[in-house]
């Protein structure tokens, strides 16, 4: 801006300076030409009444350097010259200002040399016997004029436009100083120019608006970062080129990614062959998967192109935990081995039972015994399917109306349930405990209470002792049973499980007990621990 206004107020300078020369020379040329022409008249008037009176003896008297006096008779021919023989010079009658003097009495004219650098002015006269009396005098043109004064013109021009030019950039200066200074951060605490005030104004409200929207995007990043940042998935963004944009924590940890990988193609990243081509199918063919364990996870990469105004701006990439899912499949098929096993057992033993009886082939001593062990397996079947019920029942997460159950009255009940059994095993039960109370399913912790104190009755020693604390909202079941093996610990709730097979046969068990205490103390909200010594006991802590 600086050299445009310094330019704009030279190139101003310059025009006016020679529009000025141009203007004066011109206005003192055309006076000091008007001088010379009034003087060339007074002088003719004076030598046409000396003319008049002396004839040739006043015009040979005369005496004049700057002029030259002609007489022209009244066929043209020059009978007199102050500066050439006459008798020389050839007729004037066709010439301008002789011509007009004839017809007019007086005649005027100029004529330029032919180099342009000289002019001739001509007055004339008719004298009174018919006769022309000529005055002329030579003048230096306008270009001579121009010539003469080329080197001052110079010389004034560089000192114009020298101070011109130191002017106009110190002008400049000072002119743009003020506006090098404006704060815009705060448009219209500017004292400045008026001229701009309606600019600092827009400024200001573009500023707000600026500002505004900054702090949106700000914000919509912020919760972008937030949001991605406790993503469970992997999230990360590519540009076109395959570059990442934006990688969040589950990302980074899965590919093991550093900080600064932001900018770096992420195939740098993660080399496997496998996530190549599913980078290079995303940004191709629109959409791209791929499969990979890791650390004894097992995820799954959807890709996806991502495209704006048919252009392709880069892809997305989620990275998905499927472990749980594949063991969540796995045990659905596991269980209905289970199921179809478990099932299939006790109905072979009615359905044998009852092909003896029908075939007559038992005696008649022994149907009793056969018909009690059909009943056995039924009730043994109708338990099976009423804890395949309540299992259901518990995974698809069915509202059961709640009340304020005590759980040391609950204990009470179970123990006198479970009595009967347990000294048929030669073990006691024991109660202890201030007690507490929970807002739940009564049926559902009854349930829990009665599976993990039958499960210690079941799997205790002759002369065991199992144990129900309930105090300051835990429920502890106790007892100095066989134990469990450390490497069954983390496998004991899952469904149809068994640590020892033949013992659970004898014993008569489901091998569903312990996930239903596990569903139905996740129905409640509460932890569930286990802590068991082979040959010393168990003890499954929950706590509300």
């Amino acid at each position: 801006m600086t050299s445009k206004i310094f330019r704009s107020t030279v190139f101003v300078a310059v025009v006016v300076l020679l529009c000025s020369l141009g203007i004066v020379m011109g206005v003192l040329y055309r006076h000091f030409t008007g001088v010379q022409v009034q003087q060339l008249k007074e002088e003719l008037s004076l030598a046409v009444t000396g003319t008049e009176q002396y004839g040739n003896a006043f015009l040979e008297n005369v005496e004049a350097d700057r002029f030259r006096v002609t007489w022209i008779g009244t066929d043209g021919t020059v009978l007199f010259d102050t500066q050439v023989d006459q008798t020389t010079m050839e007729n004037h009658a066709d010439r301008e200002e002789i011509r007009e003097a004839f017809e007019t009495g007086f005649g005027s004219a100029v004529r330029t040399s032919s180099t342009l650098i000289e002019q001739t002015y001509y007055e004339a006269q008719k004298l009174q016997d018919g006769t022309v009396l000529r005055i002329s005098t030579n003048q230096e043109s306008a270009w001579a004029l121009m010539i003469d004064m080329l080197w001052p013109v110079i010389l004034i021009a560089v000192l114009a436009i020298g101070l011109s030019a130191f002017l106009a950039r110190r002008m400049a200066k000072r002119i743009v100083e003020p506006l090098n200074q404006l704060d815009l951060e705060q448009p219209l605490k500017n004292e400045t120019y008026k001229e701009i005030s309606p600019l600092l104004r827009r400024i200001h409200r573009q500023h707000n608006q600026i500002v505004q929207h900054m702090d949106e995007l700000r914000r919509k990043a912020d919760q972008f970062q937030q949001i991605t940042a406790h993503m469970q998935e992997g999230l990360v963004l590519l540009d076109s080129e395959g570059n990442v944009l934006s990688i969040n924590a589950a990302a980074k940890e899965l590919f093991e990614a550093e900080d600064d990988s932001i900018g770096k193609n992420f195939l740098m990243i993660e080399r496997s062959g496998a996530m190549r081509t599913a980078v290079n199918d995303a940004l191709d063919k629109g959409r791209g998967y791929a499969k990979t364990n890791r650390n004894g996870r097992n995820y799954q990469f959807d890709l996806s192109r991502i495209e704006s105004n048919g252009a392709v701006i880069g892809a997305v990439i989620l990275a998905f935990d499927i472990t749980e899912r594949l063991n969540a499949e796995q045990l659905r098929r596991e269980f209905s081995a289970n199921v179809s096993h478990e099932l299939k057992t006790p109905l072979q033993g009615i359905i044998g039972s009852a092909e003896l009886l029908e075939s007559g082939m038992v005696k008649p001593e022994d149907e009793a015994r056969f018909v009690g062990h059909i009943k056995k397996e039924a009730s043994r079947l109708v338990s099976l399917i009423e804890d395949i019920i309540r299992l259901s029942q518990l995974d698809e997460g069915v509202e059961l109306p709640k009340e304020n159950v005590d759980m040391l009255e609950l204990a009470e009940d179970v123990k006198a349930i479970l009595e009967a059994s347990a000294a048929e095993k030669q073990v006691d039960i024991v109660i202890s405990g201030k007690g507490f109370r929970v807002e739940g399913v009564r049926g559902m912790l009854h349930e829990v209470v009665y599976n993990l104190c039958d499960n210690a009755i079941k799997y205790n020693v002759p002369g065991g002792i199992v144990t129900i604390h309930a105090e300051n909202n835990r429920l502890v079941v106790s007892d100095t049973g066989i134990g469990i093996p450390a490497k069954h610990k983390d496998r004991i709730f899952e469904r149809f499980y068994r640590v020892d097979k033949s013992h659970s046969k004898a014993s008569g068990g489901t091998g569903l007990g312990l996930s239903i205490v596990k569903h139905a103390v996740a129905y409640h909200n509460a932890e569930i621990q286990l802590e068991s010594t082979p040959g010393k006991g168990t003890a499954i802590t929950i706590q509300f």
